[in-house]
């Protein structure tokens, strides 16, 4: 009788032990994965300026284009964004990135269908053109999210919010 309450007992206790390890992993620290990307958008020509915003965002006043994007939003509110070549895509300057800073904007809906966009601080971008590196950022944050965040879209801007790449649900 011993012997079997000291197997359930240890049976149990590893159980219980692997249950817990499990909840303290680093994966499930940062939160779940509730939108993973590996492209997004320039702003086309007939979204630049105040002509059509989205989610109240207006575009960039010219249309961009971009080589490459990928990331990742976590429900934690971690955010991770890499861009290559994102770039004007019209105007004198096209082909180049004149803009020394960009942000990230996330932008979820909440139960209650109102539009909660949430921006990042300022990341450094490469300035030039994309043939020469121009274009290229990094953004990591955590932002303060709604719970849950319906439909996320993601937007890195200029300085001052208007969107040059966009992707979301």
């Amino acid at each position: 009788m011993r012997k079997t309450l000291a197997v359930t007992l240890a049976v149990i206790l590893v159980l219980g032990g692997v249950l817990l390890g499990g909840q303290a992993t680093p994966a499930s620290a940062d939160g779940h994965t509730i939108l993973s990307f590996n492209t997004m958008v320039g702003v086309p020509p007939t979204f630049t300026g105040t002509q059509n915003p989205i989610r109240g965002i207006n575009g960039g006043g010219l249309p961009w284009m971009l080589t490459s994007a990928s990331g990742s939003l976590k429900d934690s509110g971690k955010l991770k964004v890499e861009v290559e070549g994102l770039v004007l895509a019209a105007g004198s300057n096209a082909g180049s990135n004149p803009i020394a800073n960009f942000r990230a904007t996330v932008s979820c809906l909440t139960t209650g269908g109102v539009v909660d966009n949430e921006n990042t601080g300022l990341f450094p971008a490469t300035t030039g053109s994309a043939l020469s590196g121009g274009g290229d950022a990094d953004i990591e944050a955590t932002l303060s999210l709604p719970q849950p965040c319906i439909a996320p879209t993601i937007f890195v801007t200029s300085p001052g919010g208007a969107w040059f790449a966009a992707t979301g649900r």
